[in-house]
């Protein structure tokens, strides 16, 4: 029995990212796995533009300020965002200006309209984006100073002609997809999503549509299972229920020989009809370890099967897990072994979740050895993360899975967690 951080690093060691790539559409790249370093062609933003609706001046214009000393400015333009001004400032001269509308030429600085008092004065011509009306000229009072560059975004403020906005090994979130339509990109190189084989096993499992007789259970792993893929990024294949047989067994195992990865649930203890190992060994696979010093999931084998060549590139050894056939030891198995593996072969840079500290909401006694995976709610409470147990932490109590949005991590020296003392924890999907 190896510890969960050798067997972190076994799986990890022995996990490849996968080379292929493709072409994606931003609008389907969502949790995509970029595969280049994205560099910008241009300046963000592209131009010198307003921050804030106000009115563009010149900072030595308005020095001094204030509401007792307002600075009388004459307003010769009024700029909506998406227009270049006509006019040119001069001195004691100010244009009236929306957020995003370009920095019109001769002003170096903006006052917010809350900073300003307006005024019209008949006799002399106002001139809106070059409309002339003989009646009226407008002024601003302007109430606070302004430094140069106040309230101004400056071209490539936000990202540099050149600079790389998204780097290789990337998962794509949705600033990511808006950045690259800021910047014209409508389609990216990102890697393949990896295959993932799964496949239950076990004499008493029966499909969910069946009708349950004495005995049977419903095949929840593959459907528990088939979703964490999902969330990690791969596109899970289904191979149904393999009976407790080898023949069967290595029938329905070898069909996941075309995947990237294959998940096998259940068989992998030590009971008399627990044949996934011996099965897995007869059909080539070089099995790395089984059994990990963990609670949930300590019945858990990682090894590699010698690959079918795939329609996306040469033969590989693919990474078989032998998972737990309890649905909680399947889950948290999964979470803390086979999702990071996943994430590495998709191409993935960041591959580990944030580990927080949290305190205790309960008390909880252990197995000295065995390092724990206990399902909890985190709450934050005026900045401090509290972990309470979703309840009865059996492996075969899936609501705790269904309650929790945490994992709680107990070291393995530990032997009595107390109520109110700081523990290692992590949100899960």
């Amino acid at each position: 029995m190896i510890s969960v951080g050798e067997a972190r690093k076994i799986i990890l060691d022995n996990t490849l990212p996968l080379k292929e790539t493709e072409a994606c559409k931003i609008n389907f790249c969502l949790k995509r796995v970029s595969a280049l370093n994205i560099r910008s062609k241009e300046n963000i933003p592209p131009f010198d533009n307003t921050a804030m609706d106000g009115f563009a001046v010149r900072a030595r214009d308005v020095k001094g300020a204030s509401r007792e000393n307002p600075k009388t400015l004459q307003v010769i333009e009024n700029l909506p965002a998406g227009y270049a001004a006509k006019l040119s400032l001069k001195p004691s001269e100010a244009i009236r200006i929306m957020t995003g509308a370009p920095m019109p030429q001769g002003a170096d600085s903006v006052v917010m309209v809350e900073d300003t008092l307006c005024d019209e004065r008949r006799g002399t011509r106002n001139e809106g984006r070059g409309e002339k009306d003989e009646g009226r000229t407008e002024y601003v009072r302007i109430t606070k100073a302004v430094k140069k560059g106040e309230n101004v975004r400056y071209a490539g403020e936000d990202v540099k002609k050149g600079e790389v906005v998204i780097p290789q090994g990337a998962t794509l979130k949705s600033g990511h997809i808006g950045m690259l339509a800021a910047l014209g990109i409508s389609e990216i190189k990102v890697f393949r999503e990896p295959h993932v084989a799964i496949l239950a096993t076990g004499d008493e499992l029966i499909e969910i549509g069946q009708k349950l007789a004495p005995g049977k259970i419903r095949n929840s792993n593959a459907y528990s299972l088939y979703s964490q893929v999902l969330q990690t990024g791969g596109i899970p294949l289904v191979l149904g229920i393999a009976k407790d047989n080898k023949r069967e067994l290595e029938r329905k195992i070898k069909k996941g020989l075309s995947a990237d990865m294959l998940l096998v649930s259940g068989g992998i203890s030590v009971g008399d009809y627990d044949f996934v190992k011996d099965v897995l060994k007869d059909v080539g696979t070089e099995m790395k370890f089984w059994r990990v010093a963990m609670k949930p999931g300590k019945p858990l084998a990682f090894g590699l099967m010698p690959g079918t060549k795939t329609n996306f590139g040469a033969r590989r050894r693919i990474p078989v897990f032998g998972l737990p056939g309890n649905p909680v030891s399947s889950m948290v198995s999964f979470e803390q072994f086979v999702r990071p593996a996943l994430l590495k072969m998709s191409g993935a840079k960041d591959i580990s979740r944030f580990h927080l500290p949290a305190i205790a909401k309960d008390d909880f006694e252990k197995k000295k050895g065995l390092r724990y995976f206990l399902r909890v709610i985190l709450e934050n409470k005026g900045g401090t993360l509290y972990a309470t147990l979703t309840g009865p932490q059996g492996s075969g109590i899936l609501k705790s899975m269904v309650l929790a949005n945490g994992i709680m991590e107990l070291p393995e020296d530990m032997e009595f967690l107390k109520r109110g003392q700081e523990v290692e924890a992590t949100y899960i999907d």
